[in-house]
């Protein structure tokens, strides 16, 4: 695709967790519409390699070590992103690391993770951000929250659930107080074939099948082009009038009421 014809080209895209899975894919996607990418994780060789894709892509790509749960050193990450750049106008919540399992099989300290990756984080890196996607004049965050907020069955995923549905009221919040500042804040909630599914998908073939089976569409959104394209819908021009709203990528699984 030509550079004239990218509809985001020459903005500036911070994607955290965006060494591999989801957040590559977001990055993937976001690159192919001429969108710069800041690529945040904890690991630094899976960061080069998504650079080395995204520069493949005819993008400027920059990798910055950054585990989101030490939350005081965000700003100096987010001002980082921005010099190295000259501007950010989208930022993409991306990154979690917490834990699963039946509620009394979970420590404090396992549940309490979820929150620090989880809407501390985003909390941290939209308040950081927040100048800078107002000089844009069309900033935009998406914050990745899940399907198992709402699912009929929530066993094992209470944690999990939980520090997501303080993301997405972390994001209604946001989206309604910075309309004003020209910033729309939205969410989604993904089905994808990330590294950590794949190999759960592998090792649990009859699980993973009756999974599947469950998904209306009967398949399992792919990183880059089910994920990664819609949030290129999100922060583009079409939609330049949703703020506030969960899109729900699970192939009908799920209902957001």
């Amino acid at each position: 695709m030509n550079a004239e014809n990218r509809h985001l080209a020459g903005r500036v895209a911070l994607v955290t967790g965006a060494g591999q899975g989801v957040g590559q894919g977001i990055a993937l996607a976001l690159a192919g519409e001429g969108v710069s990418i800041a690529v945040l994780g904890r690991t630094e060789a899976k960061l080069e390699e998504t650079c080395r894709l995204l520069r493949e892509r005819g993008v400027e790509a920059e990798p910055f070590a950054c585990d989101v749960a030490e939350t005081d050193a965000v700003p100096g990450v987010v001002e980082a992103v921005a010099a190295r750049f000259g501007r950010l106008d989208i930022l993409v919540n991306n990154a979690w690391a917490g834990a699963y399992g039946p509620l009394l099989d979970l420590s404090d300290r396992a549940f309490q993770k979820g929150f620090r990756t989880g809407p501390f984080a985003s909390f941290a890196f939209m308040k950081a951000a927040h100048p800078h996607l107002k000089a844009s004049g069309d900033g935009s965050i998406v914050n990745l929250v899940t399907s198992a907020m709402v699912r009929w069955d929530p066993t094992t995923y209470g944690a999990y659930a939980a520090a997501k549905q303080a993301v997405r009221s972390l994001t209604r919040t946001a989206a309604v107080e910075w309309a004003p500042d020209g910033i729309r804040v939205n969410a989604i909630a993904p089905h994808a074939l990330s590294p950590g599914l794949q190999r759960w998908t592998e090792t649990n073939p009859e699980e993973a099948a009756e999974f599947v089976a469950s998904i209306p569409m009967r398949r399992i959104g792919d990183c880059e082009d089910d994920i990664g394209r819609a949030v290129v819908a999100l922060v583009g021009p079409d939609l330049r009038y949703l703020t506030g709203a969960t899109l729900p990528l699970d192939g009908g699984q799920a209902f957001f009421g």
